[in-house]
């Protein structure tokens, strides 16, 4: 990705207009390249600036009830709409620049070294590969987009509203890591071209991996988080490459001097609570 196309991504963001895997590309793109932050900013300020000028406008008696009321109504499954068109080597760790359970038994894994993954060689496909079509959540999102309209009068309260409910729950995770006090991140260049950068939190407890230039893991397996803990391993959940990127939230509390890992396994993750591979990925927080 270019910083064209991430200026692109970038006013889009500032709107909240971006649908789930352009805000997924968005944050992978800002975490590889901190240098973009300040045009991230300067469109956020511009899009305040903006809001700022508009009057606010009280809403009408009984909104609320009849929202609720709508919202009630509708059955809320979990479809999709349809859409239109068919050894690494371990980087340093670093704090954030403020500018810009699975609980498993512990298995046996090291983070000494990094053996050679067991997954297929890194993909060529970069961050801006855009998926097809636009992804948007469920009915129920429709029906409040189509109540906010009603409420505000104007076409950009559905593109607001649409695009904070539905935002990746780890891209909001990510989020609030960067705004914390110790927010740190550390990253590695796998030997095959890709990149892997976590970002975590040890007041929050909490840390997100994003990941680019790696391949999907073949099929009937999936990659698989771990919290290495000592000598054993706590499994974090499992997580898909869509593009050659990624952005995972490990699921559990991260605790101090915990590294984190991640390996090829069946689908649906280890069988046994311990990894059956070797870690591909090993990124040391201490």
């Amino acid at each position: 990705m270019n910083e064209q196309e991430f200026a692109e991504l970038s006013a889009g963001a500032a709107l909240h207009a971006l649908s789930p895997d352009d805000e997924r590309r968005f944050r992978a793109a800002l975490a590889v390249h901190p240098e973009w932050r300040s045009v991230a900013r300067h469109d956020a300020d511009a899009a305040a600036a903006l809001a700022s000028v508009v009057e606010p406008v009280s809403p009408p008696d009984g909104i609320r009830s009849a929202l609720l009321a709508r919202i009630a109504e509708t059955p809320q499954t979990d479809g999709e709409s349809p859409t239109a068109d068919g050894e690494a080597p371990r980087g340093s760790v670093r704090p954030i620049p403020k500018d810009d359970d699975r609980d498993a038994g512990a298995g046996t894994l090291s983070t000494s070294g990094v053996a050679e993954p067991a997954a297929p060689s890194p993909s060529s496909s970069d961050i801006d590969s855009a998926p097809a079509g636009s992804r948007r959540g469920r009915r129920l999102l429709f029906v409040l987009a189509a109540c906010i309209v009603l409420l505000v009068g104007i076409g950009v309260g559905t593109v607001v509203v649409n695009g904070i409910l539905d935002r990746p729950a780890p891209v909001v995770a990510l989020e609030q890591i960067e705004g914390s006090d110790d927010a740190q991140q550390a990253s590695v260049s796998l030997d095959g071209g890709g990149t892997a950068i976590a970002h975590w939190s040890a007041s929050l407890g909490r840390a997100v991996l994003v990941t680019e230039d790696i391949a999907a893991p073949a099929d009937g397996h999936t990659y698989e988080l771990w919290f290495v803990r000592g000598d054993g391993a706590v499994s974090a959940g499992t997580f898909s490459v869509e593009g050659g990127h990624a952005i995972a939230e490990l699921k559990g509390e991260m605790r101090p001097g915990d590294a984190i890992a991640v390996t090829v396994e069946p689908d649906g993750g280890s069988p046994t609570g311990r990894p059956s591979s070797d870690p591909f990925i090993v990124i040391p927080t201490a």
